[in-house]
């Protein structure tokens, strides 16, 4: 089974344990039914826009969508660990924590120079705390920017939009903290 195909189940069982409608869901993500469907069937990959806004809508995070075993280990080798990269992306996500059953996430991600998290800045629940552990880095939190070189961190209220953009000239590599899980 593709990736795709076991992401495209688990958004339609989430969507059917909910008790909502392809169309439903389709219309709080801005997206036709048909598109939806098109990802649901494996057909379809979304973009990281659209699968935080399909987690957004059916309240999971999103990793969610990516994990496929529930291992509940403590330790997570780096080999092991979960990745997100997007087709056409310069961002890519790694699971550190062991998975989204608990109080706590961990990701690193890494940015081409250049590169952001997000086209627009995007709010969640919870509280964040970034690390820089290579590169430089651009954070937008409402309506301050920051600017962070290797080992400078920023914690901040997830409420508020943010968005991460590396202006160094290697990639940037940073470790962030989130509560609750979110991704």
């Amino acid at each position: 089974m593709t990736d795709n195909l076991k992401m495209g189940k688990k958004i339609r069982h989430i969507r059917k344990k909910k008790n909502l409608s392809l169309s439903a869901l389709a219309s709080k993500i801005d997206k036709t039914s048909s598109y939806l469907s098109q990802v649901e069937r494996g057909l379809a990959e979304p973009s990281i826009t659209a699968l935080r806004e399909i987690s957004r809508a059916l309240d999971v995070p999103i990793f969610y969508f990516l994990i496929e075993d529930k291992k509940h280990n403590a330790v997570v080798r780096r080999e092991d660990r979960k990745t997100l990269k997007f087709p056409n992306s310069q961002l890519t996500f790694e699971l550190i924590s062991p998975d989204l059953d608990h109080d706590i996430e961990m990701i690193e991600a890494r940015l081409k120079p250049g590169a952001s998290t997000l086209d627009q800045p995007l709010s969640h629940n919870g509280e964040e705390v970034s690390i820089v552990m290579k590169g430089k880095m651009e954070i937008t939190i409402g309506n301050e920017s920051y600017k962070l070189s290797e080992g400078d961190s920023v914690y901040y209220n997830a409420n508020l939009p943010h968005k991460i953009t590396s202006i160094g000239e290697d990639d940037l590599i940073f470790i962030s903290a989130i509560t609750p899980p979110n991704f």
